[in-house]
């Protein structure tokens, strides 16, 4: 890729509508605004790809960055035969893998997909674009989204990706096994048992939080001592 020129500012309002495809040769010859469009139109798919992996958001976005580093500066390589969104992908897995390779913690899921394949064998929504009516919403928003996240992070990696890419991300099963390089069969066996181990995996943390439903008291609870003390001597 070549130096990146002065950022040409008349046309960036444009960018966001034009479709990777008119991007990339922009991109290509540095364009910045063009490059620009690129990164914040990928940015969340690649940060809940790497953060599958990772499973650490400060890591996960030093992967996001490498791996657009990588993507363009060798972008002459991509020739269209696939989605770019593909190509980006498949990139940030690679560099996420390779970290957890070098640290020696985890299988990467290549490895643990041979080992599937040679015995005979990868949008819970999270509440994060709907805007809170007020602080009490939010912090409820925040609760469970924290508690949905910490069910994903236990998930075994090759479950952990395949349940990212499907549920929370959105795409296909199809789709989700052709960018971890899996047949769509081991995915979709991947995503049920990955979907079971998120119900386990919540049933068992709220199963202690049953008798707390519902709290009566504090402040709420005087107040409506107050309010009965109030009215019993309205009717004296």
């Amino acid at each position: 890729m070549k130096a990146i020129p002065a950022q040409a500012a008349r046309h960036q309002p444009l960018l966001s509508t034009l479709a990777d495809a008119d991007l990339v040769p922009l991109a290509k010859i540095g364009d910045e605004p063009a490059i620009r469009a690129i990164v914040q139109r990928h940015n969340q798919r690649l940060f809940r790809t790497a953060r599958a992996v990772i499973r650490n958001d400060a890591e996960a976005e030093d992967v996001v960055q490498a791996s657009y580093v990588k993507a363009f500066t060798n972008l002459a390589a991509f020739r269209g035969e696939a989605e770019l969104s593909t190509w980006l992908t498949r990139i940030t897995l690679n560099e996420a893998l390779g970290r957890v390779r070098a640290r020696k913690n985890t299988t990467g899921l290549e490895e643990i997909d041979m080992q599937a394949t040679s015995a005979g064998g990868e949008i819970v929504q999270f509440p994060s674009s709907l805007s809170a009516t007020d602080p009490e919403t939010e912090l409820s928003r925040s609760q469970a989204r924290q508690l949905l996240e910490q069910a994903v992070d236990e998930l075994p990696d090759d479950f952990r990706a395949i349940f990212v890419l499907r549920e929370v991300e959105g795409m296909s099963t199809e789709e989700a096994a052709s960018h971890l390089g899996i047949r769509s069969e081991t995915a979709k066996t991947r995503l049920h048992r990955a979907r079971k181990m998120m119900r386990q995996s919540i049933e068992n943390r709220l199963s202690g939080a049953f008798s707390a439903l519902f709290p009566f008291d504090g402040a709420r609870c005087a107040f409506m001592a107050d309010r009965v003390v109030a009215a019993l001597r309205q009717t004296s």
